[in-house]
């Protein structure tokens, strides 16, 4: 049973650093807002199965976009909101086709946690043709559990800690 449970804890984490990007655009032509500041740092997640401690850095590349790395693999992400709902699109910076992935996002109100749900491409599927034929489906499956990914949960890492 412990295993189990420390696999499920692991899957957000490898869905996150391993798995490629699904889309050739991003949710939103450009960036919807410029960064949150509450979003740099460091952020981390532990898989309890081996005590191994993953760090996400998150900095400002430019006023509206992120410069992400976690696990030697670097990220663009910007905010794309969407339908009421904080995402974000996320460019893999290392692949050769650079394709994006969506994330919803959200912050605990004290800046310490960080949830992030990756939009699963079994509800829309990757080789959707158009941004405006994703925004639909992703709009019409907002309140459908099966949208997101597991959530993956990250806290803010504590200054002088490893």
């Amino acid at each position: 049973m412990r295993s189990k449970i420390a696999l499920t804890c692991l899957f957000p984490v490898i869905v996150f650093c391993l798995s490629g990007c699904n889309y050739d655009f991003p949710l939103t032509a450009m960036p919807t807002r410029k960064i949150e500041a509450r979003l740099l740092g460091d952020w981390v997640v532990i898989a309890k199965e081996n005590d191994k401690v993953e760090i996400m850095h998150v900095r400002k590349f430019d006023e509206s976009t992120y410069a992400v790395s976690m696990d030697n693999d670097i990220y663009r992400a910007f905010h794309s909101d969407f339908a009421g709902a904080a995402f974000l699109s996320v460019q893999d910076l290392n692949a050769g086709n650079r394709k994006y992935i969506y994330y919803t996002w959200q912050l605990s109100a004290d800046a310490t946690q960080l949830t992030l749900k990756a939009v699963r491409t079994e509800v829309v599927p990757e080789n959707t043709k158009t941004p405006a034929d994703i925004q639909q489906l992703i709009k019409e499956n907002l309140s459908n559990p099966k949208l997101f990914q597991p959530e993956l949960q990250l806290a803010r890492k504590k200054s002088g800690s490893q």
